[in-house]
């Protein structure tokens, strides 16, 4: 099993359609035979900040997962407007890390 923590600052005002984009990214994961489960957490003190703590039986389920039709569709809307930075995305687990395949940056 894997942990991917992803964390996001999102655009001032934003917050509610980031959260019910979330709703549909984590419909995505659940349909996914290798998804563990996934949390929402939403920093008290920066309310644009959000982490994302998602469980995987496996990296390649992970890495699987982001490259495929179902994750883009629910996550392209964000690039531009909706996001205020690069999300920033790091692996845990008891698989020696790797770069995330899929366009999402770990960083080390």
């Amino acid at each position: 099993m894997i942990t991917v923590g992803m964390n996001y600052e999102v655009l001032e005002g934003k917050e509610q359609p980031f959260e019910k984009k979330f709703a549909l990214v984590l419909e995505a994961m659940a349909a996914d035979a290798g998804h563990k489960k996934t949390n929402l957490y939403k920093d008290v003190f920066q309310n644009r900040s959000y982490l994302i703590v998602s469980e995987w039986h496996s990296r390649e389920a992970f890495d699987t997962f982001v490259r495929s039709e179902a994750f883009q569709k629910v996550t392209d809307w964000g690039k531009e407007h909706i996001l205020a930075s690069r999300p920033k995305h790091e692996v845990y687990g008891d698989e020696p890390a790797a770069p995330v395949s899929g366009g999402c940056p770990v960083d080390h």
